[in-house]
């Protein structure tokens, strides 16, 4: 079987299996020619402290949540996620319409389409699972602002959430989901137990996924401005009339590969977050600042813990490829950026010494299918363990939108065109 054959049918066979996943057992299969695609998702994480919306912010309330699709298309289905609950999560009611204007609450009010959950208006997920609305008939263009509105009786068990949403998100008393406009809405910058919209869409259409730390998910951007490297990314291909790909972020802040951080470990993550959304061709891997930097901080950067530290995040970088090629998916493996400014993680020689082998080792071992060189992009060529000046925000952090943006413009398009597993 051809590279591209098996690509057709590992992507037939995600399609099939989130097609299965529909509550109320009504799966059924996409028009001949036409298969879902992940349009817009995000990493699943439990909200802890100031992430956490009050318990009775959820009692009789609903949730009006915006998010950025990456391809347009007339039909499209969401993702509900109660992935970290600890309980079965009630759903009462839900809904999804065009947003008016980013930041803003009111939706376009001819748009507004129930959602449906085998035929019914309400869903009960059990813990740790995650439930696809019915197909949903809503002719939308890529880089739509999507408003998608649920109301819950009262709060979850265990939330499960991304506090990296950079997009506000709304909240008002009672079941409002049919209601276009909900003028005295309280407002928060997170997103709740939504993890995905696909879209249905022809047989060239495929996705990337974008799956890293802080870095990917946008420190720094503002709420409402879709400034993170993934947006400009979404942007320039859509310019570039790549309009067959679509973009999805995965970033998680503080994500490690080897060890949990406010998130799940890359590695335990990357099955739901990367390989499990429909249509994925490929991967851009940007991980490993957090587990070099926390390893100093925390002092633990004997000689021979760096060493080890090195060896174990090569090692999982080969088995996440190992992975992702089962499944005719292609890994761009990501340069680590300089941090060499950073007060928080103050590295010094030693640690500069062990990113630059990481970095060596990504471009040069022929265990990625290509890489995205963001640290040629970044670095101050007079002081290459910084960031330049005018891309920097604080020592670890690209700035936005300029040092995003520098990362979106260095992306490979032409890699990003088909999947040729093996191709070095």
């Amino acid at each position: 079987m051809s590279r591209q054959s098996i690509l057709a049918a590992s992507l037939l066979s995600v399609s099939l299996a989130g097609c299965a996943a529909l509550a109320g057992g009504t799966a059924s299969q996409p028009p001949a020619g036409e298969h879902w695609v992940a349009s817009w998702g995000s990493a699943q994480l439990v909200p802890e402290g100031q992430n956490e919306l009050p318990a009775a912010q959820w009692q009789d309330a609903s949730l009006r949540q915006v998010v950025r699709v990456s391809l347009g298309g007339r039909q499209l289905r969401v993702k509900l996620s109660n992935a970290f609950g600890t309980a079965p999560l009630v759903i009462d009611a839900g809904s999804v319409a065009l947003a008016t204007a980013p930041g803003r609450a009111d939706v376009d009010a001819a748009s507004l389409r129930a959602l449906r959950f085998g035929g019914g208006a309400s869903v009960t997920i059990p813990a740790g699972g995650e439930y696809l609305s019915d197909p949903v008939d809503l002719p939308h263009a890529a880089g739509a602002d999507l408003a998608i509105s649920l109301h819950f009786a009262q709060a979850p068990a265990r939330q499960t959430g991304h506090p990296g949403a950079r997009a506000t998100s709304f909240r008002v008393p009672g079941n409002q989901v049919q209601a276009a406009s909900w003028p005295h809405a309280d407002t928060f910058t997170r997103w709740y137990q939504i993890a995905g919209v696909e879209v249905l869409s022809g047989p060239a259409t495929h996705t990337v996924v974008a799956i890293g730390d802080s870095i990917t998910d946008g420190y720094g951007v503002q709420p409402d401005t879709y400034a993170r490297w993934t947006d400009g990314l979404a942007t320039r291909l859509r310019a570039a009339g790549m309009t067959d790909v679509g973009v999805v972020n995965a970033g998680i802040g503080g994500g490690r590969m080897l060890r949990d951080g406010l998130g799940p470990n890359l590695v335990s993550r990357f099955e739901r977050d990367v390989l499990a959304r429909p249509g994925v061709s490929h991967a851009i891997v940007m991980i490993g600042v957090n587990d070099f930097g926390v390893q100093h901080r925390n002092k633990e950067d004997s000689p021979a813990e760096r060493a080890r530290l090195v060896g174990d995040l090569e090692q999982a970088y080969r088995q996440i490829v190992a992975r992702a090629h089962e499944r005719g998916v292609c890994v761009l493996g990501a340069t680590i950026t300089p941090y060499g400014g950073s007060g928080y993680y103050a590295h010094g020689p030693d640690n500069e010494a062990d990113r630059l082998a990481y970095n060596r080792w990504i471009r040069s071992a022929g265990v990625v299918d290509g890489v995205v060189d963001f640290d040629a992009a970044l670095r101050d060529p007079a002081r290459p363990d910084h960031l330049r000046k005018a891309l920097d925000n604080d020592g670890l952090h690209p700035s936005a939108p300029a040092g995003y943006q520098a990362m979106a413009d260095v992306v490979p398009l032409e890699q990003l065109k088909a999947c040729h597993i093996g191709a070095r």
